[in-house]
């Protein structure tokens, strides 16, 4: 599985890039057939606190599930955007079997 990190209109940290390659490297544990994930880091201007964007792009056959969260920090972003993702590979799985 390939992890391709993007931040839009800035630097991410190696510290940052690190941490999401080794949250998501247990992806397959949950589904073993994922192509790749793009990572996109965002950052909104729009004067809120919850101005850090994380969307997550995983590439399944036949299919791509993209996930979205914001929040206060990239870290908090991506824990949340980590749990979604698992939920929604889990979903697929189950009805795959069906």
């Amino acid at each position: 599985m390939n992890i391709t990190i993007q931040a839009v209109h800035f630097d991410a940290d190696i510290k940052l890039k690190e941490l999401i390659r080794e949250k998501l490297s247990n992806l397959v544990r949950f589904y073993n057939e994922i192509l790749n994930v793009d990572v996109f880091l965002k950052l909104e201007n729009s004067g809120q606190v919850k101005d850090k964007i994380v969307e997550l792009k995983a590439n399944i056959p036949g299919k791509s599930i993209v996930v979205t969260s914001t929040g206060k920090s990239f870290e908090s972003s991506l824990d949340e955007a980590h749990d979604i993702i698992i939920r929604q590979l889990k979903r697929h799985k189950e009805k795959m079997r069906a």
